[in-house]
């Protein structure tokens, strides 16, 4: 499945849209991840345990989201927009862009 930030299928006509997909993905952070974080930023460096974390919630909501296009018969999903927001100590990753038919 083609999925891509543009409105867009370069070389492709949209045939059908097949509305709006989403996916979600909260994950929790545990005090020996944020203990070193905060050493990595006392010092300087980057965090790879956050920074993996979240790159697994990145690829769990566009996982969910590309689910959800393959159950509504999508082809592609265009317009996709990831928000990245903190509640309460846990990271939430939320991916959405709109399913469509390709021709």
């Amino acid at each position: 499945m083609i999925i891509t930030t543009t409105p867009s299928v370069e070389g492709q006509n949209i045939v059908s849209y097949l509305g709006i997909v989403t996916g979600e993905a909260i994950m929790g952070a545990n005090l020996v991840r944020d203990i070193f974080a905060q050493v990595t930023d006392i010092i300087g460096g980057r965090s790879g345990s956050y920074e993996k974390k979240l790159g697994d919630a990145r690829e769990t909501a566009l996982s969910e989201m590309q689910s959800r296009a393959y159950s509504l018969g999508a082809d592609a999903i265009v317009g996709v927009d990831l928000d990245y927001e903190v509640i309460n100590n846990m990271l939430m990753v939320s991916a959405s862009g709109t399913a469509v038919k390709l021709g």
